[in-house]
């Protein structure tokens, strides 16, 4: 596509904003598909949902609402567009579609998965339902809606303490996130019974390399996301979801800040934050990855990758969203 005047103008103000973590020599590629998607979503009466690790040229330059899966989840909820377009990955859209079942839901990769999503199906959870009879199921919002319709409440890693303490119960299936599981049983006194999923991405970071990162960078503040390593949640200053380590960067303005998390939060996060330094030695999502602009373009032109599930379970895998946005933070 040509980087042409008109697209030059139309961009120019996210470019000033986002220009100290994309190079310019990359912008005259990214702007002209800015421009389409940013006039064509007008046309289409469609929304883009940008999920904190989705690239800097998407989030801020097409997003209409970027931000962890709680905030996704509730926009969905709320929007009035006839088109969803979920820059994120399949479980999020799958939410999506659970909040808005009228609406076309549209995901620009449909290989875009999750190796939390793929690592429990929901005939595992009408086993473990079996096993262990009466016991309520708490799944993480990172599940397909085939888990979440054998789901009583789901959470996301800013309110899952909070969902497993309201359940006023002694004990919890707490599903798939292992890591996700030890940190709400450490803030809580609850028996936590857990699946064995990882996160890719977190479960790549080690305490020695936290340590390192901290002695090569006196008076560093080191975030943490909880699906880590119990080892680096413990070797850092402070863990929370998306949203919290957001928050804490803002509150705080360390001088110094290490996200331990997805690669593009960092910049992203940067954008909002040009007096703190970021350490970045991070790692990226391949499955977020997939979502580039011009495969969004695509999908919003030709209405690709919808979404479609059946209503039965619509119906049941909405109720444990439900729980989840009542709850709330």
């Amino acid at each position: 596509m040509e980087f042409n005047q008109e697209a030059k103008k139309a961009t120019d103000q996210i470019y000033q904003k986002i220009s100290k973590v994309v190079p310019e020599i990359e912008w005259s590629i990214h702007a002209p598909y800015i421009h389409k998607i940013n006039k064509l979503k007008k046309e289409k009466n469609a929304v883009i949902l940008a999920h904190n690790y989705q690239t800097p040229e998407i989030y801020h330059g097409i997003a209409d609402f970027s931000a962890d899966s709680l905030a996704l989840a509730v926009e969905a909820s709320k929007t009035s567009a006839d088109i969803i377009v979920m820059a994120g990955v399949h479980f999020m859209a799958e939410t999506a579609k659970l909040m808005s079942p009228n609406k076309k839901v549209l995901l620009p990769d449909m290989k875009a998965g999750c190796s939390l999503s793929s690592s429990i199906t929901g005939k595992d959870v009408r086993l473990l339902k079996e096993k262990y009879p009466g016991v309520p199921v708490v799944s993480y919002v990172n599940t397909s809606a085939d888990v979440k319709a054998e789901t009583d409440v789901c959470c996301t890693s800013a309110n899952a303490v909070k969902i497993v303490k309201s359940l006023g119960v002694k004990e919890v299936i707490f599903l798939p996130d292992d890591y996700l599981a030890k940190y709400v049983a450490s803030q809580t006194d609850i028996k936590i019974i857990s699946w064995k999923g990882i996160c890719i991405v977190h479960d790549q970071f080690n305490e020695k390399e936290i340590n390192i990162i901290r002695k090569n960078n006196p008076g560093i503040k080191i975030i943490a996301h909880p699906e880590c390593p119990p080892d680096v949640i413990k070797a850092s200053d402070f863990a929370g979801s998306t949203s919290g380590m957001i928050d804490y960067v803002k509150k705080n303005q360390p001088k110094k800040v290490m996200m331990v998390t997805e690669c593009s939060m960092s910049d992203n996060i940067q954008v909002e934050n040009p007096n703190v330094e970021f350490i970045r030695p991070c790692n990226m999502c391949p499955h977020m990855k997939k979502i580039t602009l011009p495969k969004i373009l695509d999908c919003l032109e030709n209405e690709t990758g919808e979404i479609i599930m059946d209503k039965e379970t619509i119906n049941k895998a909405r109720l444990s969203v439900e729980k989840m946005v009542a709850i709330g933070r």
